[in-house]
Formats: structure tokens, C-alpha cells, sequence
């Protein structure tokens, strides 16, 4: 099978069910920015193939794999335009769920955040701050796609949702790393 078919070559692509549409319409580019994200996210998991799992970080890889499949439903969900009848898995409200009981147990063990911290930290935690940021990118895509067309609306929850993980996810690693978080301090 050949990678490229060359129906691309002007600028249209084909959705789930068949109808072209530009490769800049709004349906693309959410499901381009969850794509970047999701890409982001294997590198992430390739940094942590060098971690001794000593520094706790198994659970972490864990649950990004499991996010990394997530995405490609949520991509899937997001490149069948609702009329469409075909059958595919959509995010739903247990994907939130999970996310959420996810954010919980990790924030148990943070300090309480009262003020802005800058996104830093070590190597993962760093760009896990990043993948929060295209994750938030992502988001502003679906909602711009929710203006022009009717999606799931438990799409648009999960990647917000996702994005709060993220920042929860990059603190929590940043702990493990012994990171410590650099506090914005405003106006000087």
C-alpha cells in the first residue's frame, strides 16, 4: 500500500463517510491540533523510557499510553461529522470521569497552589506544561468546530478536562523529579 494517494495534492481531504473538505476547515484543524498533541505525548513517553522506574514514573506512562489512545478516538470522533451513520467509538462522560478521579489523586499529594507558577520544570514535567498548551490550542479548535457544525458534546468536555490532567500531570512529575515550582510573582 502506498502512503501517499495523492487526492490531498489540492488541498482537500476526505472525512469519515467520504465528503471532502478543505484541509484548513475547522473539522481539520481540531482534529490536527488533538494529532500534535497526541505526538507530543509519545515523545513524552519516549523521554521516560530512560527513567528508572524506581522514581515512580510506570503509573505516569501508564495512563499517558492510555491517553495516547483516547486521542485517536477523540480524533476519530471529531473527523465524523455527526450525521454521518457510521458506527465509531466517541468520547464519552467515563472518559472525563476517569480523568477527573486521575486529577484528584494526584493533587492529594500537592502542595494547594495560590499563586500563577511559571510552566517549567524538569524535562518531562517541562513539556508536560507544553502538552497542556496545545491541549488548551486543541480545545479553542473544537469549540470554534461546535460554532459551525453539532458535535459530541462530551468531545469538547474531555480535551478541557485533558488539559487540566496535563497541568496536574506536569506538577505531580515535577515533585517526583524534584523539580521545584517557580511561582510568578506578577508585576515587579
Amino acid at each position: 500500500m502506498k502512503i501517499y494517494t495523492k487526492t490531498g495534492d489540492r488541498g482537500t481531504t476526505s472525512l469519515f463517510g467520504g465528503k471532502r473538505v478543505d484541509k484548513n476547515s475547522a473539522r481539520i484543524c481540531a482534529y490536527g491540533d488533538v494529532d500534535e498533541l497526541n505526538s507530543l505525548i509519545g515523545v513524552i513517553l519516549a523521554d521516560l523510557e530512560g527513567v528508572r522506574p524506581q522514581f515512580g514514573v510506570e503509573p505516569i506512562k501508564k495512563k499517558l499510553l492510555r491517553v495516547q489512545s483516547e486521542l485517536f478516538v477523540l480524533g476519530a470522533d471529531l473527523a465524523t461529522p455527526a450525521a454521518v451513520k457510521i458506527i465509531i467509538s466517541r468520547i464519552t462522560k467515563s472518559y472525563v470521569t476517569r480523568l477527573e478521579k486521575e486529577i484528584d489523586g494526584w493533587n492529594k499529594n500537592l502542595p494547594t497552589l495560590r499563586n500563577f507558577i511559571l510552566p517549567r520544570g524538569g524535562k518531562i514535567g517541562a513539556k508536560l506544561h507544553l502538552a497542556r498548551a496545545i491541549a488548551r490550542r486543541a480545545e479553542r479548535s473544537v469549540v470554534n468546530l461546535s460554532t459551525e457544525e453539532r458535535t459530541n458534546p462530551s468531545a469538547q468536555v474531555y480535551i478541557n478536562r485533558l488539559s487540566d490532567w496535563l497541568f496536574v500531570a506536569a506538577r505531580y512529575v515535577n515533585k517526583l523529579e524534584k523539580s521545584k515550582e517557580t511561582t510568578w510573582k506578577g508585576r515587579r
